[in-house]
């Protein structure tokens, strides 16, 4: 049984809870690299690690907690909304609302549920306005 078959459950755990890397074998060992949206997501797959009692010796891992999730969790706020103009563009209204002309796209990803191109809004359209990150 290669390492990837005996350890199978903590990579089933890494995908259930989205992992962002991979589980690799290599060198004799499983290298686990990735990152993880919380501490209780990466102790879930340290726990499915440890289920074997040889994992010292066959597995290399570095899980990491993603910056911004590392956070204490902010109040939910309502979400920010705006209307679209006559004349508006999407980095026009980012500069506007999110302080940045280059964050247009965090609007249109915000909003991919009814947008197809960034280049094509409408007036009238209610678009979702992301936080500000900067």
């Amino acid at each position: 049984m290669n390492l990837r078959q005996k350890y199978d459950h903590a990579i089933q755990v890494a995908k259930s809870v989205r992992m962002q890397g991979a589980a690799e074998e290599r060198d004799g060992k499983l290298h686990f690299n990735g990152v993880v949206n919380s501490e209780d997501e990466k102790n879930q797959i340290w726990n499915a690690i440890k289920t074997s009692s040889n994992w010292q010796q066959e597995v290399v891992a570095e899980i990491r907690v993603a910056p911004k999730a590392a956070a204490a969790p902010a109040p939910a706020a309502a979400p920010q909304t705006y209307t679209v103009k006559p004349g508006d563009t999407l980095s026009k209204i980012a500069k506007e609302h999110l302080g940045n002309a280059n964050a247009y796209m965090e609007i249109f990803n915000a909003n991919r549920d009814q947008l197809s191109d960034p280049d094509k809004i409408k007036p009238g359209q209610v678009l979702k306005l992301p936080v500000a990150t900067t």
